[in-house]
């Protein structure tokens, strides 16, 4: 462990600035959380695949009976119920983006797009779980698109990641990144 470079955290937004020197194991947990999470999606994603868990995912129970009048997002989650096509559609994308998301953060791969679908997916259950509680804003499902959008913004790929290699690609001369800046918000 080198203790010689200093880690720095800071940031300015609005008017404030937040600064701070993480522990040199920072990096390390930065990992581990990428990992856990990356775990955690992967094995929800394969739960719903019928040749693992002897049946099809069908999201109709939960978007019909699963979801509180009180949530800002009832109306809507019903209305995808009612639609068959639209339903069947459910049923392949979110078995298939948490399998995708998973194998992502596990191998550091496309790390920040990844963590966004992650996030994306987390605050969708949340909404379809709100009871209209205060309380509720410490549902795990919120807890986990937060910790999806920590790891985003830590760059969690490009340590010890497929992203760091992904993101230096020669191309015509340049490393992707440097080609394609726009890259830089999916990868890392």
């Amino acid at each position: 462990m080198s203790t010689t470079t200093r880690n720095r955290l800071e940031s300015r937004y609005g008017g404030i600035t937040l600064e701070g020197q993480p522990h040199a194991l920072s990096a390390w947990f930065i990992v581990a959380l990428r990992f856990v999470m990356g775990g955690m999606i992967l094995f929800a994603g394969l739960g719903k695949f019928a040749f693992i868990s002897g049946e099809a995912f069908d999201a109709s129970g939960f978007l019909l009976h699963g979801v509180d009048p009180a949530s800002p997002v009832s109306g809507l989650f019903a209305a995808m119920a009612g639609n068959a096509a639209l339903l069947e559609i459910i049923n392949v994308v979110v078995p298939v983006t948490q399998v995708l998301i998973g194998v992502a953060l596990i191998t550091g791969a496309f790390v920040r797009l990844a963590a966004l679908g992650g996030a994306m997916q987390m605050t969708m259950f949340y909404l379809g779980g709100w009871e209209g509680q205060w309380l509720a804003a410490f549902d795990y499902t919120l807890i986990y698109a937060i910790v999806f959008l920590a790891i985003a913004a830590f760059g969690a790929g490009r340590i010890l990641g497929l992203d760091r290699y992904i993101e230096q690609i020669d191309v015509g001369g340049q490393a992707l990144v440097e080609r394609f800046p726009a890259l830089r918000y999916i990868l890392g």
